[in-house]
């Protein structure tokens, strides 16, 4: 790899001179002024004192060694400002990358074994079945299947999971609130008044006692959430339900372990964990005096389950459940459990947007919108890149009206108009039999033009932008990735023509090779966030 190859240089220039670098102090960047090169190094500035030389000064002399002797693939090596040392690449090192990407095709492209096929549960989602999705799930259920995706992508084994909590306070008043609206009543106090719910207890069957009218509720919010999910692309490998450990032994069992474990105390009649131990900022009931369970117990016998069945765990929560976390650590940590294994990501807040005027979601008072109506208003491919624009963990206005128009200011339309620009200039050349055109025919040296080389830059850092989308749980640096390169391709389309008169065959050939490899970088990188690479706009 070309950074590899300026890596080893750098190095060698820095020994010629009497200087051993650390291993780790070789760095390289991109300049954001193209101007500067293709590949930047600040080596001379971090080692300049300890070498006893003023940094551009040692730049320079590194950068005379280098250039002496240049390495296959660089064009030249530059000094700038303070000590900076820029790379020039020759245009036959991004002529490479083409043939690399022709190569790996949408298949491979991107793709790495890094994770070695380590088997990871990705747990998203996970709304209460007390109603429809609404639109502020959507934000974690769409970063939590785009996580999922990049994950396959470098090689581990993912599992992707909903926790149903379908027992406690809430799917009671559920149930209660299903039967009051059949039979005509007010809901109870601090229960469900949403339209859907008097939609559903109309469906409901009657006579139906409150156990057999929670049972029946559950399901049929699973069922409708599932329904909505998978209108967007989301498809769950398991559906744990709650209740399914309160009727096991699994909670007693957790509890037992983690008294054997000396992490549990009695006090006040009440069942603690010594979560204060382990790096919580102070100790939580596991079971109340009345001798309930609180919320955070059968969590734990859950997580516990899930590392039973995976290396490592990574769940998807909303930006109410922050102090959730450290008791969850603290807790798989009394349990034996490295809480390294468990990453959590915490989704915050969404704005929605219609008009100008913000939508304000309540699934008990009825002012609830519903994902499903977001989906249907402007398509699961707008949905899905909205919401994963940004890091979850800063707050998102989502303008509605934006998502559904067909401008280049809508993102997704922006990404999306860019395939269908490639897909249009290679159905162009199909109708005069020029394409598909074997690669071995054409020659990519004729690919010199200012926007095929931006192209090329763009696509060549596709897998390093995977990888770190990887380590830091990071599907908008896909999506950031994606408009960057969608800007690439409507330059070219723009400024460098492809088929038809004043273009010679060979070039036309070489661009056509070009046009392919964009088009297999949109659409691996459209595919890790569930997205369509459509063929027109």
């Amino acid at each position: 790899m070309i950074t590899t190859t300026i890596t080893s240089s750098l190095r060698e220039a820095l020994e010629d001179l009497g200087i051993t670098p650390q291993s780790d102090a070789i760095n390289l960047e991109q300049p954001a002024n193209k101007e500067h090169g293709d590949w930047s190094s600040n080596i001379a500035m971090v080692t300049a004192k300890n070498a006893g030389r003023a940094p551009r000064e040692l730049a320079t002399e590194i950068a005379n060694k280098i250039n002496a002797d240049l390495p296959d693939g660089v064009e030249n090596v530059t000094v700038a400002g303070p000590g900076f040392i820029n790379f020039t690449l020759a245009p036959l090192w991004l002529h490479n990358v083409l043939l690399e990407i022709l190569n790996q095709g949408v298949e491979q492209f991107g793709r790495t074994d890094l994770g070695e096929g380590k088997k990871v549960n990705v747990e998203f989602v996970s709304a209460n079945p007390t109603g429809p999705l609404h639109a502020g799930h959507a934000r974690g259920a769409c970063y939590g299947d785009a996580v999922a995706n990049i994950l396959g992508a470098v090689g581990f084994n993912v599992e992707r999971e909903f926790y149903v909590n379908d027992r406690g306070i809430q799917v009671s008043l559920f149930a209660d609130s299903l039967l009051a609206r059949q039979s005509g009543d007010q809901v109870p106090e601090n229960g469900y008044g949403g339209e859907y719910v008097e939609q559903w207890a109309q469906k409901m069957p009657h006579g139906l006692s409150q156990e057999e009218a929670l049972s029946w509720g559950c399901e049929y919010a699973k069922e409708d959430q599932r329904q909505t999910l998978e209108s967007i692309g989301i498809v769950f490998d398991t559906w744990f339900s709650e209740r399914s450990m309160v009727d096991s032994d699994a909670i007693e069992n957790t509890i037992a372990d983690l008294g054997e474990a000396k992490a549990t105390y009695e006090k006040d009649g009440a069942s603690w964990l010594q979560s204060s131990q382990y790096g919580d900022d102070k100790d939580r009931v596991l079971i109340k005096s009345d001798g309930e369970f609180t919320y955070l117990t059968p969590d734990i016998a859950y997580h516990r389950d899930k590392f039973n069945r995976s290396d490592s765990l990574i769940n998807v929560w909303g930006a109410d459940h922050h102090g959730y976390v450290a008791r969850m650590k603290a807790a798989m940590e009394a349990l034996g459990h490295d809480p390294d294994e468990l990453t959590v990501a915490i989704t915050q807040l969404v704005k929605l947007v219609r008009g100008g005027e913000e939508v304000r979601l309540s699934k008990r008072h009825g002012e609830i919108i519903e994902l499903r109506e977001i989906i249907e208003e402007i398509g699961p491919d707008a949905t899905r890149f909205m919401y994963l624009l940004q890091s979850v963990d800063t707050k998102q206005t989502f303008d509605l009206d934006l998502a559904a128009s067909k401008v280049m200011e809508n993102p997704v339309f922006y990404v999306q108009m860019a395939h269908a620009r490639l897909r249009s200039i290679q159905s162009k050349a199909e109708t005069l039999q020029m394409w598909p055109f074997p690669i071995e025919h054409s020659d990519l040296s004729l690919l010199v033009h200012q926007r095929e080389m931006d192209l090329l830059r763009t696509l060549f850092n596709f897998t390093d932008v995977v990888q770190l989308s990887e380590r830091e749980l990071a599907p908008h640096k896909i999506a950031t990735w994606l408009r960057e390169l969608a800007t690439s391709v409507h330059g070219f389309y723009h400024d460098c023509y492809v088929v038809g008169d004043g273009v010679s065959q060979e070039l036309t050939s070489a661009r056509l090779q070009l046009v392919e490899s964009a088009r297999i970088g949109l659409v691996s990188g459209l595919d890790l966030l569930g997205v369509e690479a459509p063929n027109s706009m």
